[in-house]
């Protein structure tokens, strides 16, 4: 089992930076691909990026590539998710969980956080 505790959500500007944090709990961390979701009021939740069990390997929304970087410590249980030049239209509740492949999309498996509350001011 994995527990996940996402902080450092908050209000930003358009073009500033945030970081979020992801920590985990539960012996088996280290096994699962991770990612990033978020949910704006009034639509779904969608894919934001995503992290190898290994840190190898990421892919990312075609929304957030090129501004935000998903990186992990597999030692520390903790997964990070960096965000530059944010926009308005990234302003969601942002989720970390463990992260299921399909073809080409991902999906949040089995695990996830409470969600922390991102704000991004025009």
């Amino acid at each position: 089992q994995v527990q996940l505790v996402e902080s450092g959500g908050g209000l930003a500007q358009a073009g500033a930076s945030l970081t979020l944090s992801c920590a985990a709990s539960g012996r088996t961390f280290e096994n699962y691909r991770m990612g990033w979701f978020r949910q704006a009021p009034g639509k779904e939740r969608e894919f934001v990026a995503t992290i190898s069990w290994s840190g190898n390997f990421t892919y990312y929304a075609d929304s957030v590539k090129g501004r935000f970087t998903v990186s992990r410590d597999n030692a520390k249980k903790m997964v990070w998710l960096q965000m530059n030049s944010l926009k308005p239209e990234d302003t969601a509740v942002y989720y970390c969980a463990t992260t299921l492949k399909n073809r080409d999309s991902y999906y949040a498996g089995e695990y996830s956080g409470q969600g922390t509350q991102v704000t991004v001011s025009s």
